[in-house]
């Protein structure tokens, strides 16, 4: 049974239109979510939790419809949008005073582990924590009542490159039982590539890929050639670059073919990422 399935979610704007957003979480597992800025990623969150109202869509959480059990579902969630936004002089223990009478599984010993864990004082006010240090305790308080899903929009931002991966650490560890996910959004494509068992791209309000992080890297290919390699692979390619000495492009492996005479490399999500934004260009042209 899947954690987390999420069925043709549709959200409009006057700006902005998410379309047909598809995926599905399956227990014991980590997924990445990623997109450029205003690519969806918060929207389809908030959505997933109700906090944003789709238009359309459906959204089952542990086998059951979210719309119709929506307050027993909300037990088994853990989620972060955006750091702590409270009043800056109110307490870190007054904030969970009132969180914990929300959960029934609320464990005031995981609580005091996790608080201890991410070296957080209860005695110091909102105001007094750095955008880290919100973030630490934003997640504290989606540990600390035994979720079964954790939807975290960007956990990772703001925090230094040891506690970074110190949390990538605690992520892996928290999805070793098997009953547990992770879904987080993230700019940070090298912590998916330390972490992630899946992810999943959304681009201008479109999911283009929900695959596991090592089939969706190996379904690319960064090729690299000349300009009169670049005539003929045109019309194949997402998108290129061109410089001085010819041109780097992302291509489906699939339509790769026997170009034998080019140079060929797995890219990196963030290749992936970048040039994906760049395909409605025709190209761009590099300064080197």
């Amino acid at each position: 049974m899947a954690i987390l399935h999420v069925e043709g979610l549709h959200k409009r704007y006057p700006a902005f239109h998410l379309k047909d957003v598809s995926f599905t979480l399956e227990p014991g597992y980590i997924m990445g979510f990623i997109g450029a800025n205003g690519a969806g990623k918060t929207t389809t969150l908030k959505s997933i939790v109700n906090l944003v109202k789709k238009d359309s869509g459906r959204v089952s959480i542990l086998g059951k419809d979210f719309a119709k059990n929506e307050i027993e579902l909300k037990q088994e969630l853990g989620y972060m949008f955006g750091g702590v936004d409270y009043y800056a002089k109110t307490k870190i223990k007054t904030i969970t005073d009132v969180v914990r009478r929300f959960y029934v599984n609320w464990d005031e010993r995981l609580y005091r582990e996790y608080m201890n864990r991410f070296s957080l004082d209860e005695s110091k006010k909102v105001s007094e924590l750095s955008s880290g240090m919100r973030i630490k305790y934003s997640l504290t308080l989606a540990l600390s009542h035994h979720a079964k899903l954790l939807l975290l929009d960007e956990p990772t931002s703001g925090l230094d490159p040891v506690a970074r991966d110190n949390l990538l650490e605690l992520f892996q560890e928290l999805i070793e039982d098997g009953e547990r996910s992770i879904l987080f959004s993230t700019h940070i494509t090298s912590d998916l590539e330390k972490c992630a068992d899946y992810i999943t791209y959304i681009e201008n309000g479109r999911i283009i890929e929900s695959r596991t992080k090592d089939d969706l890297i190996a379904s690319y290919r960064l090729v690299k050639g000349t300009q009169a390699h670049l005539q003929g692979l045109v019309p194949g390619l997402i998108a290129y670059k061109s410089n001085a000495f010819g041109f780097t492009g992302l291509i489906h492996t699939a339509d790769l073919g026997n170009h034998t005479d080019l140079a060929v490399e797995a890219p990196s999500l963030e290749d992936i990422m970048i040039y994906y934004a760049k395909k409605e260009a025709e190209h761009v042209t590099s300064a080197v």
